[in-house]
């Protein structure tokens, strides 16, 4: 008998031509053969090649995001943690290696995780950070808590290796040694960049999971993999959160939405006072021991009000008598959180083009005309309360910056001195 060959099946037959057409393509590359961005280009009227606009999609996905964290806030009178002592764990693992993040999942790593060092001490200056590697199974604690971002970059620059598996244990573990001697005032958090599909763990895992909530550590993990049921059970049972990068955008997204304060736990929320000290600084030609570094040194640094002893940066808490050192911008920067601006309302192209309409059509924030080509009128917002109108760009930086408004703060001055004539 004539052997009959196998017909292959569709799927198959699909999968050799998609082999084919991807041969030697990774992830990162495939998405940018195939987006066809060169379609997207538009001719202006002399000709010439008019660059790609992405602000109006990027101000819409900041308006939806305002938006979302307005409603949560309106629905209930919500408590912030001033005062944060955050651990950021970090992958270092094989898996860190895969090249489906471009170049690699640790380079990415590498630059939001300072990306995020440095929002984070600029909208939390009373708050200090550690960073914790996970690699050969072990966890390593890179830096200690503290107040100086650029120590924290410079020490996880030089450490970006990966090798061996990855163990969750034995970094929440790490971690729960450290936060379990934090003051009941400061809260306390873990946030892990995970990149492995498993772990490999010494013990009981769930255990180790009951000790953070006993402890009252909040556990937020990001993924750069498929999910994790392990992951998302330590995120549920401390009240963090668990999101999943589909890529370097998203995890840029992800990594910054922790650095403003998150909500307080209900059962954990306690108010409490805090000694804190108000250094001056010192004299330029003044030399002192500085405590920080144990060498002597000649001017600058902050004296100590209680013991007079020399500090080089602040915030910090003196290593002497153990009192919290800050300066006013400090503390005025963290007290935006507690209450902030509430969203400018939408003002719609037609509305402005109503001849009713008394909105100038100039930016009262940087005094740019809000006309676009063609003298029509763009996109732009209105402050509820002094009726002021805002250019998109002026509104993320009041937001996200500022945090006052330009024409409420000085309606308010206008009263002021009127009144003191």
């Amino acid at each position: 008998m004539s052997k009959i060959p196998e017909r292959p099946l569709n799927g198959d037959v699909e999968d050799d031509d998609e082999d084919e057409a991807n041969d030697g393509l990774e992830a990162w590359e495939r998405t940018y053969a195939e987006d066809r961005s060169w379609e997207d280009l538009q001719e202006d009227e002399s000709g010439l090649l008019r660059p790609i606009d992405d602000t109006a999609i990027y101000h819409a996905q900041y308006r939806r995001r305002l938006r979302a964290l307005a409603s949560t806030a309106a629905t209930a009178r919500i408590q912030k943690g001033l005062i944060r002592y955050l651990y950021v764990v970090v992958d270092l693992s094989k898996a860190a290696s895969e090249r489906d993040f471009r170049p690699s999942r640790m380079a990415v790593i590498g630059r939001q995780v300072e990306t995020f060092i440095r929002e984070f001490f600029d909208q939390n200056p009373l708050s200090h950070v550690g960073l914790v590697t996970i690699k050969d199974g072990i966890a390593h604690c890179l830096t200690e808590l503290g107040g100086s971002p650029e120590s924290h970059i410079k020490a996880l620059m030089g450490k970006l290796e990966c090798s061996g598996d990855a163990s969750l244990q034995n970094a929440l573990e790490l971690v729960l040694g450290y936060l379990n001697q934090i003051p009941s005032y400061g809260h306390r958090e873990v946030l892990i960049l995970y990149s492995a599909l498993s772990t490999c763990d010494p013990g009981d895992l769930m255990e180790t999971i009951q000790k953070c909530k006993r402890s009252k550590i909040r556990c937020s993990v990001i993924g750069l993999a498929a999910e994790m049921f392990i992951c998302k059970h330590l995120c549920q049972e401390t009240g963090g959160t668990y999101y999943v990068a589909l890529d370097e955008t998203h995890f840029k997204e992800l990594i910054l939405e922790h650095a403003p304060p998150p909500p307080a736990i209900s059962e954990y929320a306690t108010a409490n006072l805090i000694k804190m000290g108000f250094p001056q600084r010192a004299a330029e030609g003044s030399v002192a021991i500085c405590t920080c570094h144990e060498e002597a040194k000649i001017g600058g640094g902050y004296t100590c009000p209680r013991c007079k002893v020399r500090v080089c940066e602040l915030p910090t808490e003196c290593r002497i008598c153990g009192l919290t050192l800050i300066s006013s911008p400090h503390l005025a920067r963290s007290y935006h959180h507690l209450f902030p601006i509430v969203p400018f309302d939408e003002v719609s192209p037609s509305s402005q083009n109503d001849p009713h309409n008394s909105l100038p059509n100039i930016c009262f924030g940087c005094q740019q005309s809000l006309l676009t080509q063609g003298s029509k009128p763009g996109l732009s917002v209105t402050c509820p309360k002094c009726k002021q109108q805002f250019c998109l760009d002026c509104d993320i930086y009041i937001h996200e910056s500022l945090h006052n408004c330009p024409g409420c703060e000085s309606f308010r001055h206008s009263k002021s001195v009127i009144a003191a004539q």
